[in-house]
């Protein structure tokens, strides 16, 4: 007598998700992780020194913006065949726009220049997103509406939300139009909505998609 196979039953990952979306959320879990473990070093430094954190913000930034990015490469290369291309790009685009930001912020290099080149990365990331490889995936026949639906939503946050950046940076730093207490503040939402926002967004077509 032969006992025919059982299919062994799909293990579900954190959240109760599987497969992509698994990846997907705990890499943007890991963000929000990151950036309160950091937020806590900011908070000590600004109580006992009363200056802005920069070096300790764009540690933050280092870890969980290239993250943020890898995001895109990971929902696209779900369903299709994302090439890595996409993924060094935006890594390309990242570096330059917090590199150029940080020497500009510390005064490195002319805060103008920080500020124009940082732009550039940031830019760079936009086309890829919009026109680019990464632009052009999203929109095809065979992508799911879940992965249409956060990447669209992703790519909200980078366009819209990103912009508290460079403008707190332009009033910050280049037309001292802004205290840097209110700088600070500014900063913090930015990070606490974008951030937040990000991996909700993954989470929110995860469940689209379980659900359907």
């Amino acid at each position: 007598m032969t006992v025919a196979p059982t299919q062994l039953p799909l293990v579900e990952g954190p959240f109760g998700l599987t497969g992509h979306w698994r990846v997907s959320v705990t890499t943007g879990s890991l963000v929000t992780l990151i950036a309160a473990v950091h937020y806590f070093y900011m908070r000590e430094y600004w109580v006992m020194y009363y200056q802005t954190p920069t070096v300790y913000r764009y540690i933050d930034w280092s870890l969980t913006v290239p993250l943020q990015m890898i995001e895109f490469f990971l929902i696209l290369r779900s369903v299709g065949p994302a090439s890595s291309g996409i993924f060094w790009r935006l890594l390309v685009g990242t570096v330059c726009m917090l590199l150029f930001g940080y020497m500009g912020e510390t005064h490195a290099i002319n805060s103008l220049v920080g500020f124009v080149l940082g732009c550039c990365g940031w830019f760079f990331i936009l086309y890829e997103i919009f026109s680019g490889e990464a632009g052009k995936l999203k929109t095809g026949a065979d992508t799911p509406k879940s992965v249409q639906t956060a990447f669209n939503t992703m790519r909200s946050i980078v366009t819209i939300g990103w912009c508290i950046y460079p403008l707190g940076y332009f009033f910050g730093f280049l037309t001292g139009a802004v205290s840097a207490t209110m700088l600070n503040f500014i900063y913090n939402v930015a990070d606490f909505v974008n951030k937040i926002a990000f991996v909700l967004a993954i989470w929110s077509a995860a469940v689209s998609e379980m659900d359907n």
